[in-house]
């Protein structure tokens, strides 16, 4: 019986980029190797050495926006899953080989185990080396209306996705409160398209709002439709395709009108940070950002001045959902990872095994 090992190599301490190495008898497999939050934070592997190869759990940039540093760890092969893949269209990307959304693959002659993680589409959990090995839960939400949730396996070690601490709301006084802010007058979200974007957008239209979507969003949506039905919960096709249906198109020098969803989530690029630059200035348009907001940005700027709101879009696990995991993988150690460290006594406290 082989016993994996696992070292942080960044992810612990609070919002850190995702990247963590295992080891199981002579295979080496780095799990993401991501940036941020903030711009230019990336993991150190000057003590990682080489690699059997990379596997990515999703195509967020906390977790594969140091993947420009590969050559650092050997220049191994990368993993992904389809979907993945052709969201990002990131470069290193393209050549990456098949990491399937729900079942088994031999990579490095080690057993990979992979489930549905529901914080985006084409993201996963990913148990390697089987019961004695580890889990890595990457970023999971149990709240999608259109990304499903696989039950994890059994697992020595559960690396979990711990950043919101001990915080334990459900999602549907946020959605309360999001139709009410779009029902008073144009609202602007800057969103991320692979993640809560298209979701928000289905939300708001099925509200009977008027909803302007970017061709980031569009191009996502579609994308999403194509790959139904394993990327997607039973009911979600139609629910997006109704969107699509009714949905506008959102420029950079489109009216302030109704609810107008553009990327990127922080409005620090595309159409989002056009939009944002526009109607600062402007108290008739609400802006409001619903994700993690980093210190010395425009936009923790905003808030700070009361020109910009933030509301809280859960997309990663509350407390209920990280005992629902501990309880699910029964792992013998659990890392919490991304975790804020003075959330870590009291995580402590209440999960088993930490």
């Amino acid at each position: 019986m082989r016993t994996a090992q696992f070292t942080a190599v960044s992810g612990l301490g609070g919002k850190r980029p995702a990247c963590f190495l295992v080891e199981i008898g002579s295979a080496r497999l780095l799990l993401d190797l991501g940036e941020g939050p903030t711009a230019g934070l990336f993991p150190d592997l000057s003590t990682v050495g080489a690699v059997d190869a990379v596997l990515i759990s999703h195509g967020h940039a906390d977790h594969i926006g140091g993947l420009h540093l590969i050559d650092q760890v050997g220049n191994p092969p990368i993993y992904a899953t389809a979907m993945t893949r052709a969201f990002v269209g990131h470069p290193k990307l393209s050549d990456a080989h098949d990491l399937p959304l729900n079942g088994r693959i031999a990579i490095a002659g080690i057993s990979i185990e992979t489930g549905r993680a529901g914080h985006a589409a084409g993201a996963v959990w990913m148990r390697i080396g089987g019961e004695n090995g580890v889990l890595y839960s990457g970023d999971l939400c149990r709240e999608s209306l259109l990304y499903p949730v696989d039950p994890p396996s059994r697992a020595a070690t559960l690396i979990a996705d711990a950043s919101y601490g001990t915080y334990d709301e459900v999602l549907a006084p946020a959605v309360d409160e999001l139709v009410a802010l779009a029902r008073r007058g144009p609202l602007l979200l800057p969103l991320p398209p692979t993640g809560r974007g298209v979701e928000v957008a289905v939300l708001l239209h099925e509200a009977g709002l008027p909803v302007a979507i970017c061709a980031q969003h569009r191009r996502i949506a579609r994308l999403m439709l194509a790959a139904a039905p394993e990327t997607l919960t039973s009911d979600a096709p139609q629910r997006l395709a109704d969107m699509l249906a009714a949905a506008t198109d959102l420029y950079a020098d489109s009216p302030s009108q109704g609810a107008m969803i553009a990327a990127n989530g922080a409005a620090t690029g595309g159409v989002a940070r056009a939009l944002f630059e526009r109607f600062l200035p402007d108290p008739a348009v609400t802006i409001l950002f619903t994700g993690h907001v980093e210190a010395g940005t425009s936009a923790k700027a905003a808030i700070e001045a009361g020109r910009a709101d933030l509301l809280r879009w859960n997309v990663h696990p509350r407390l209920r959902d990280l005992i629902w995991l501990t309880e699910s993988v029964r792992p013998a150690e659990t890392l919490l990872a991304f975790c804020a460290p003075e959330d870590m006594a009291e995580l402590a406290r209440v999960l088993p095994n930490r």
